[in-house]
């Protein structure tokens, strides 16, 4: 087998079982390597560390299979994937809904891969050159192991680029009459468009967040912004809002969330959509002297990177200050950052600086996180990416 040597004192990350291998922490390389192939990491003293996927292109030249000298083969796949099947049985999340994350890469031990399951279809991202390598012997493995038929793939990612891989998005296993998916979630429909929907077609890391809008909502006047498909919108309606407005830039993702309302016989009335930018009509909303009692930040990531992570600052501060602007006295703001350059103290700390700019006196109710199927593991902190704040204007 081939191997990465490491330099003097590089290993101590790997000792910390953290699975990332950076190109600057590596002295030597020791055999041609096939983008995606299973390499042996030893320390500068030639000691065994781990076993890892190579990967070329990318900064982050090794990602850990096992810090065990085991072997890394079909066999080794299965035992991840039963492992990660295990987790979400524990986790009782088939009884919130169909569809949830079945295999979280890194946080599963299986770096680069994520699957979905939407009731009776997978979706399937590989996202670096490991998971591309082995795709194929995964794809069988979750046939054999779950009984489903199709398999369908989204690996389109912009990540992808950066593991000198192209995109790729198609069926591979199975077939679908339909891209249109219908699920389930705490009794309420949602259609998901496998194809061409944001991540693999539904947030599925909001599905309790999701439900905590539906208990805070009843009587309320409610902006959904960044709305997307309606996922906070038919939750708030559904908890008895008095109002909601959906904000989003799209025009086909505010149909779909028209289609949704509907699908769960709410009240259209009750619901209106926006189409714009959120930025330029939360200041549009304030000029107008327009006030909610609820407003749901929801934004797509502004930092993909803590090298981002002041731009994205002023982004975040800049939409919360106006929704602290336009809530009333008693009104509650749910904000949101997916975004993993911002760690949630840094988000606290902008809020907090939100609404000492917009003049408001607010607290935190609760703290927000991304789903039970999107375990963190405690070697890997960077899978804790989604952190909201419930918080209340005073």
């Amino acid at each position: 087998m081939s191997t990465v040597i490491l330099k003097p004192e590089k290993e101590k990350s790997l000792l910390r079982r953290h699975p990332w291998i950076f190109s600057g922490a590596i002295q030597h390389v020791d055999g041609m390597l096939v983008s995606g192939e299973t390499v042996d990491v030893l320390s500068s003293n030639r000691q065994f560390l781990a076993r890892a996927s190579f990967s070329p292109h990318s900064q982050i030249r090794a990602r850990v299979w096992t810090f065990a000298d085991q072997i890394v083969d079909k066999e080794f796949f299965r035992s991840r994937i039963r492992s990660a099947i295990q987790a979400r049985q524990e986790s009782n999340v088939e009884r919130q809904s169909n569809a949830y994350r079945l295999i979280y890469a890194e946080s599963d031990n299986l770096p680069g891969l994520i699957v979905d399951r939407y009731d009776d279809v997978f979706v399937l991202q590989s996202l670096t050159a490991g998971s591309e390598f082995w795709k194929e012997t995964i794809a069988d493995i979750l046939i054999e192991e779950m009984g489903v038929s199709t398999i369908y793939e989204r690996s389109d990612a912009d990540v992808r680029e950066l593991e000198g891989l192209e995109p790729k998005v198609g069926i591979l296993r199975g077939n679908l009459s339909s891209f249109l998916f219908p699920v389930t979630e705490h009794g309420l429909k949602f259609k998901v468009n496998l194809q061409s929907g944001h991540k693999t077609g539904f947030y599925l890391d909001q599905r309790v967040n999701r439900l905590r809008v539906r208990e805070l909502a009843k009587d309320k006047d409610v902006l959904d912004c960044f709305c997307y498909t309606g996922g906070f919108t038919v939750n708030a309606l559904a908890g008895g809002a008095q109002s909601v407005l959906s904000v989003d830039s799209s025009a086909d993702a505010l149909a779909l969330c028209k289609e949704n309302t509907n699908l769960n016989d709410l009240d259209l009335n009750r619901q209106s959509s926006l189409e714009g930018d959120v930025f330029h009509l939360l200041r549009k909303f304030r000029d107008e002297g327009r006030t909610f009692d609820m407003i749901v930040l929801d934004p797509p990531k502004f930092a993909p990177t803590a090298a981002h992570a002041a731009r994205a600052a002023r982004g975040y501060k800049d939409i919360n200050l106006l929704a602290f602007k336009l809530l009333r006295p008693g009104g509650v703001l749910v904000t949101f950052s997916c975004s993993g350059g911002v760690d949630a103290d840094f988000f606290q700390k902008i809020i907090a600086g939100a609404a000492l700019d917009a003049g408001v006196d607010a607290q935190i109710l609760q703290y927000l996180a991304q789903a039970a199927d999107h375990p963190v593991a405690l070697n890997f902190p960077e899978g804790a990416y989604l952190k909201g704040l419930i918080c209340l204007r005073k």
